[in-house]
């Protein structure tokens, strides 16, 4: 059966532009590029995401951009998209909880004018303004009263933003579990899915089968991908993944396998990808974005090995030489030479 997948995409910064913090820079030429690329191979796309430097240095001026060329691009092509809504225009700290709904609904109008499927964001604001779980019912609760239609959850663990420590009202997982279980139990008719980044595969399977008939288990494990997505008798998890922006054609061969009930297939082509992805992602994790764009640039995808804040440099030369190793055993360099000639360029 057929996967609903979509590939976290980054973003490539405008010329001259990665040394400031979100100062709505972008290339947009090489940014929608990359999304055609996407889509032409078949995967859908999650945009203004973790992966797209929200929180890291993508301000909301330019997320707002982002979302509505994305929106107009997808439309263009019939290709499946979907956009990150949250409260990051808010400044850090606490707020009201009418403040964070009213930036949730700013958000949340925005992508929808785009044509995008939503995606709701956890919150930072939410994060720090919470005092029990019956405030993330409360602005949860609302926003999916006003939705559209149905809207993917997103639990994003602290090991990719720390500042989301004890989400859903707990730093114990069980009992934040049993929050959000609650939560799409009570909402399930407004809930396409929820996307889970713990990197725990044990506990995603078990939220996937607590889950509601009808509501999608979006693996965002991108150490354990291969396994979750292939599934067991009791069921399987769809993708949201960033992981899937660096190997996004291995990835798509692997996927028509198993759309073609070729399960040993997709796992020849897919495991032998999991080393890159632990290494990407390794922590601190929240650094991967700088793997994934390391990646884009060997490919060919941007002419720059740049990001938005000089995000660049988050990892070292070491790290990156590795990070070719293990894309090459991977094939997920599209051209080896090109990508040795441009590795060459940075380690001299």
């Amino acid at each position: 059966m057929n996967r609903v997948v979509y590939a976290a995409a980054h973003v490539v910064p405008g010329k001259g532009a990665q040394g400031a913090r979100g100062d709505g820079s972008l290339d947009w030429d090489a940014t929608l590029r990359f999304r055609h690329h996407l889509w032409s191979l078949g995967l859908g796309v999650a945009d203004a995401m973790d992966t797209a430097q929200r929180g890291m240095g993508l301000d909301w001026a330019t997320t707002r951009e982002l979302i509505a060329r994305s929106g107009a691009e997808a439309a263009s092509v019939g290709g499946l998209l979907a956009c990150g809504a949250g409260t990051d225009q808010l400044a850090p700290g606490e707020h009201t909880l009418a403040a964070i709904v009213d930036a949730y609904e700013e958000q949340l109008a925005v992508v929808e004018a785009s044509g995008a499927n939503v995606i709701l964001m956890a919150s930072r604001a939410l994060a720090a303004t919470a005092t029990s779980v019956d405030d993330y019912h409360a602005v949860y609760g609302k926003l999916l009263s006003q939705a559209s239609r149905p809207v993917i959850l997103h639990w994003l663990g602290d090991m990719f933003d720390p500042a989301l420590h004890g989400y859903w009202g707990s730093a114990d997982l069980d009992e934040a579990t049993g929050t959000v279980l609650s939560l799409i139990k009570t909402h399930a008719d407004r809930i396409d899915g929820i996307k889970i980044s713990l990197l725990d595969a044990d506990r995603e399977i078990a939220i996937r089968r607590a889950l509601p008939a009808g509501v999608r288990l979006y693996t965002g494990d991108d150490y354990n991908y291969p396994t979750l997505i292939a599934g067991d008798e009791h069921g399987y998890s769809d993708a949201l993944l960033g992981v899937f922006d660096p190997i996004a054609e291995p990835a798509a061969r692997a996927l028509k396998l198993l759309a073609g009930g070729d399960v040993a297939g997709f796992r020849a082509v897919l495991d032998p990808t999991v080393p890159l992805a632990r290494h990407i992602f390794q922590p601190p994790t929240y650094n991967y974005k700088t793997g994934i764009v390391f990646l884009a640039w060997l490919n060919g995808h941007q002419e720059r090995f740049e990001m938005v804040g000089g995000l660049q440099t988050a990892r070292s030369i070491e790290h990156l030489v590795t990070l070719h190793e293990l894309a090459l055993a991977a094939g997920a360099l599209a051209d080896p030479e090109f990508a040795a000639a441009r590795l060459a360029t940075v380690t001299g």
